[in-house]
């Protein structure tokens, strides 16, 4: 069953051909891990909300636009194959080193598909 792991931060407007080169690269990594496609998303129509929001959950700033990406995987387990080699993976810990937005302020999460229509 197909497993997805969901991506939302904020990044400055002004670093985002370093967002998108950045996202390229880990693209070409995570499809050699076994990806079967890696969407990354540059926000046009994020509202603020009142009580949630996409804003809000990354603390988006004055200057930011907030991110979304996703990764599609065969299944949980290759997923989880490529996370467990990342970590000692040379390649991932020179490309963390310059994420063109601030990390802490990310969420993510895996999720099972039960849906594609």
């Amino acid at each position: 069953m197909p497993f997805i792991d969901g991506f939302v931060a904020s990044v400055p407007h002004a670093d985002k051909q370093a967002f998108i080169d950045h996202a390229a690269h880990f693209a070409k990594y995570f499809k050699k891990k076994g990806a079967l496609r890696v969407v990354d998303c540059w926000g046009s129509d994020v509202p603020d909300g009142k009580l949630t929001s996409f804003p809000m959950a990354v603390q988006c700033a004055e200057g930011e636009t907030v991110v979304f990406s996703w990764i599609e995987w065969p299944d949980k387990e290759t997923r989880d194959a490529c996370h467990a080699g990342m970590e000692s993976d040379p390649e991932m810990a020179e490309a963390g080193r310059d994420m063109p937005f601030d990390g802490k302020r990310m969420i993510y999460g895996g999720f099972e598909q039960v849906l594609d229509a």
